[in-house]
């Protein structure tokens, strides 16, 4: 996974989440996670961060075997071509089915605390299809998946009414910590239903490119999409190492969204 300010998510997803360093799927750029309560931290690997390939790939097969842990649903799959497990938000399936996955965030030497057990490939997906074909239908309530980033933001977006620019969070990160902040941009990455949360870029046209600090990572239970324009109220952390390379130097976490 590169270093990035962000993807978590560095991409969750891959992801691309910036605000992240060494972070596996794009999760991050410097972005892909929550605070220790939430089921994430009941996953998170013990391991070498992903070493195998990752992005927009697709694969259908047929599940062999799968069970549900931590609000997540494992699927070891039969493709053409190998076997492979998977995880996503629990949606129902059984041995037989043929399912259709876009894998997204792979993990090496993973460990489920909930499962009590040791994976040595498990992709983390944003998508999980039931039946043939890259586009069969998510299972019910599973968020959208937008993989795709958008352009980077160059005009500058009208902070909301007592808000904040993405720039000052970066520059004033250290006192802000723990303290709730609000942020209005453009959303240019978005992955959905990860380890348990939805991971959005947000930029406003402010800060730099070239240090990352054009770009805060925000975490919600929110869908978004691609291009709008949002306002995400939540609060700060930095620092945030979640093990396997997944480092925040700045993230908002927990956050409500509005759409304007």
């Amino acid at each position: 996974m590169k270093s990035c300010l962000p993807a978590v998510l560095c991409t969750v997803l891959s992801l691309g989440l910036a605000g992240c360093s060494g972070h596996a799927a794009d999760a991050a750029a410097g972005t892909p996670p929550p605070a220790a309560a939430t089921p994430m931290i009941a996953h998170q690997p013990t391991g070498a961060a992903p070493a195998v390939p990752s992005g927009d790939q697709v694969v259908t097969g047929t599940v062999l075997e799968t069970m549900d842990a931590a609000n997540y649903t494992y699927v070891r799959v039969k493709t053409d071509s190998r076997e492979l497990w998977a995880a996503a938000s629990q949606f129902k399936v059984a041995v037989g089915d043929k399912v259709t996955i876009s894998l997204d965030q792979p993990m090496e030497h993973f460990h489920s605390k909930a499962l009590n057990r040791d994976f040595d490939v498990i992709y983390f997906v944003s998508r999980v299809g039931q039946g043939d074909g890259a586009s069969a239908a998510l299972p019910p309530g599973h968020p959208s998946v937008q993989s795709a980033a958008a352009a980077a933001v160059t005009t500058p977006v009208e902070p909301a009414s007592g808000g904040t620019t993405v720039a000052e969070v970066w520059k004033t990160r250290t006192a802000l910590v723990g303290k709730t902040v609000t942020v209005r941009g453009k959303v240019v990455k978005y992955n959905g239903g990860i380890l348990g949360v939805n991971w959005i870029h947000l930029q406003d046209g402010t800060g730099k490119a070239a240090d990352g600090t054009n770009d805060i990572t925000v975490t919600t239970d929110a869908p978004a999409t691609l291009g709008d324009v949002i306002t995400a109220t939540g609060t700060v952390a930095i620092d945030k190492d979640f093990g396997a390379g997944y480092v925040y130097k700045v993230i908002v976490e927990h956050a409500t969204v509005v759409n304007k």
